[in-house]
C-alpha cells in the first residue's frame, strides 16, 4: 500500500488541535471546573419568633422581618434561592453542626461562646438589651431595681444570661418573646429583659398594651449570620454579599422598611 502523506498530515494536524484543546482546558493558567459544586438553593434557619427581624405573617403564615428579606436578598446577590427554616433559637448551631441547614439569621448576637461553635458573618446589626415593665410600675427605673423581681426572658438568649446575674431574682425562661411579654401584661412576671428593637417595635405597634421600655439600654452588641466552622467558601460569600448590599443601599432600603419609625 502507498503512504499518503498528504492524508497523514492532516490526521496528525487534527490530534494536535484535539490535544491543544485539552492542554488549553486543565493546563496551567486554565479555568478548572469547580470540585464542590454550590447547591442552588441555601437553607436558612431562623426562630421566626422575633418581630421584627423574623415573624410569621397573619395572613398566610409567610415569614416577615428584617433578616428575612435581609437573607433573601444575599441569596439573590449570590444567585441561590433562599429556602427558610423555623427552628427554635437554641437549637440554631446544632443544626449547622448536623448541616440541616447552610446558614442560620435570627438576630443572634456575636459572643465568643458562640463564636466557639461556629463561623459569623461581618456584624449585620447593632443592638442592645432594654427591660419592659408595666406602664404603671414605678418600682423598676433601671437594671440594679430587678433585684428579687420576677423576670421573664426567652430561652437561648444573651438577655436570658443577663436576667441571672441578677441577685435573687426568679428568672423564667419561655420559647417566643411574645410568651415573655405576655406573662407581663397578665401580671406573672414583673419585668422582660429582651433586645431593644424588638421591644419598641411591639410596644409602639401595641401589639400588648399598657407596656413601657426603660431608657436604660444594657449590654450593646453585634448581631452576625452564623454558619458551621470551617465553612470558608460560604461564609465569604456572605460577607461579600453584604458588603455590595451596603453599598448599593439596599441594605439602608431593608433597614428602614422596618426601622424607619422606631430607629434605635
Amino acid at each position: 500500500m502507498m503512504f499518503n502523506v498528504k492524508r497523514f498530515r492532516k490526521l496528525f494536524l487534527t490530534a494536535a488541535l484535539c490535544l491543544g484543546a485539552t492542554f488549553a482546558l486543565t493546563g496551567c493558567g486554565g479555568e478548572q471546573p469547580s470540585a464542590e459544586p454550590v447547591d442552588k438553593t441555601l437553607k436558612i434557619g431562623s426562630s421566626v419568633d422575633f418581630d421584627p427581624f423574623e415573624f410569621p405573617s397573619e395572613k398566610d403564615g409567610e415569614y416577615l422581618g428584617f433578616d428575612i428579606d435581609l437573607i433573601q436578598a444575599i441569596g439573590k446577590e449570590l444567585g441561590r434561592e433562599t429556602e427558610i427554616q423555623n427552628i427554635n433559637f437554641e437549637e440554631l448551631i446544632t443544626a449547622l453542626d448536623d448541616k440541616k441547614i447552610d446558614a442560620a439569621i435570627s438576630a443572634m448576637t456575636i459572643t465568643d461562646e458562640r463564636k466557639a461553635k461556629a463561623d459569623f458573618s461581618d456584624p449585620y446589626f447593632t443592638a442592645g438589651m432594654s427591660i419592659v415593665v408595666k406602664r404603671d410600675n414605678r418600682e423598676i427605673n433601671s437594671f440594679d431595681d430587678l433585684a428579687g423581681k420576677r423576670i421573664a426572658v426567652q430561652k437561648g438568649t444573651i438577655a436570658a444570661e443577663k436576667a441571672k446575674q441578677v441577685p435573687n431574682a426568679e428568672v423564667t425562661e419561655f420559647d417566643t418573646v411574645l410568651a415573655c411579654l405576655r406573662t407581663l401584661n397578665a401580671g406573672t412576671s414583673d419585668a422582660v429583659i429582651n433586645d431593644k428593637p424588638v421591644n419598641d417595635y411591639v410596644i409602639l405597634r401595641d401589639s400588648i398594651p399598657d407596656l413601657r421600655t426603660l431608657p436604660e439600654q444594657l449590654d450593646v452588641g453585634d448581631y452576625g449570620i452564623a454558619v458551621a466552622k470551617g465553612n470558608d467558601r460560604l461564609l465569604k460569600d456572605i460577607n461579600r454579599a453584604l458588603k455590595k448590599l451596603k453599598e448599593s443601599g439596599e441594605y439602608d432600603q431593608i433597614h428602614d422598611r422596618w426601622f424607619g419609625s422606631v430607629h434605635q
